[in-house]
């Protein structure tokens, strides 16, 4: 059959539009070829990481585990986190090899020209407050439970609620129900996890990989199965930054509303929420709440001011001194009376936990004493490090398997 003029036209104008569909298709998703980054070898114990950079005059990487060096700055000595250069080869790719680092969650960067930036061989990244850094797992007995393993999952939930002492119609938390909730008619305890300043409602979930670990330690028969929340602790914020109408901002590390007494007040709309939406056992012995740093300020202050709510409390390197003063001085005022009602009857655990190189260790070691003082039980961990995840996700791991007993 013979194809006419015009035909060939056609065929040759959708050939092109093809060609240049691909092509976009390229563009969007940027294609890195064949380069690996990073390489976690565990035959040869080596981590390697690559970078095609072919312009570039010096490269860098700098990651959690190089450690950190001593810098002068017009304000004085400052710890800054240690960088390795880069070797180049002739095609442009720039690659460093380091020995494999003990088993975590490592994030690392590069530096080119003194430009930070993500790799672009990872997909791998995890916000923290403003901040994307790349990851990578290392596996082994303290990284155990941060994997991915082939076990029943739980289901994570991005829920609205509505909280009217915050003034708010709606307001995000993210929910743990752990595997056969859905099918099933039992009754769950809870765990109320709380992020520290800077954070929000998906902090636990992605940087602590609160996920990985519950499924983990359910599976193994080591933690109870247990519905986690994990709400937003910024009093004037509905959810995530960009997660919530006209909320296109950079996130900041100290948010409105969070140690001046409005979380406290309306964290009552939270349990209200939960008690009645989700088949949970409604009582002191069956309720948790734990945090990290100001999320462990607020399980501190939270517990005290409601004795009655929770059997367990978990303070993972928490700010713990605030002067009371403002609308809401009431919820700090008068700590040692409040912790006097409480451990009347006493929390079944009182758990505490702190790196020996955190800036709020001897805060810390002045509410044992305080605690010490009137003869309060409590469980301490003492870890090496400072105010970091790796800390806090050892302080979960711990922490989860001792809940409702």
């Amino acid at each position: 059959k013979t194809i006419s003029m015009k035909q060939r036209l056609w065929m040759l104008a959708a050939g092109c539009l093809f060609a240049l569909a691909a092509q976009s298709q390229e563009t969007v998703a940027v294609n890195t070829g064949n380069i690996v980054s990073p390489e976690v070898d565990t035959a040869a114990q080596t981590v390697t990481f690559r970078l095609l950079a072919p312009a570039a005059k010096e490269v860098t990487v700098e990651a959690d585990y190089f450690g950190k060096v001593q810098k002068q700055t017009p304000l004085g000595a400052v710890e800054m986190p240690l960088r390795q250069a880069m070797t180049r080869d002739t095609a442009g790719v720039w690659t460093l090899e380091t020995p494999m680092p003990a088993p975590e969650l490592h994030t690392y960067c590069f530096y080119v020209d003194g430009l930070r930036m993500v790799d672009p061989s990872n997909v791998y990244m995890l916000r923290d407050i403003a901040t994307y850094t790349n990851y990578f797992l290392v596996d082994g007995e303290l990284s155990a439970n941060y994997f991915v393993r082939e076990v029943p999952h739980g289901t994570v939930s991005k829920v609205w609620y509505p909280s009217p002492k915050l003034g708010m119609e709606r307001r995000r938390m993210t929910v743990y129900t752990p595997a056969g909730y859905e099918d099933g008619t039992e009754r769950y305890p809870v765990l109320y996890l709380l992020h520290g300043a800077g954070g929000d409602e998906n902090a636990w979930s992605e940087l602590g990989r609160a996920v990985q670990i519950l499924d983990n330690l359910i599976a193994q028969g080591k933690a109870k199965p247990m519905i986690v929340v994990m709400p937003n602790g910024n009093g004037g914020q509905e959810a995530a930054p960009g997660e919530y109408p006209n909320s296109m901002y950079k996130p900041s590390f100290m948010n409105p509303k969070t140690m001046e007494g409005s979380f406290e007040v309306a964290f009552p709309d939270i349990v209200s929420y939960v008690e009645s939406h989700y088949r949970t056992v409604n009582d002191k012995a069956h309720r948790a709440i734990a945090g990290l740093s100001m999320g462990g300020f607020h399980s501190l202050y939270i517990s005290a001011n409601y004795p009655d709510l929770f059997d367990y409390v978990g303070l993972f390197s928490a700010a713990v001194n605030r002067e009371a003063k403002g609308d809401n001085a009431f919820v700090y005022a008068d700590l040692d009376t409040k912790l006097a009602r409480q451990f009347a009857e006493a929390p079944k655990l009182y758990f505490i936990a702190i790196g020996t190189a955190d800036f709020l260790y001897q805060d810390n070691v002045g509410l044992r004493k305080r605690f010490d003082a009137q003869g309060y039980r409590y469980e301490y961990m003492e870890t090496d490090g400072g105010h970091i995840w790796s800390n806090w996700r050892k302080y979960l791991n711990h922490f989860l398997p001792e809940l409702f007993r």
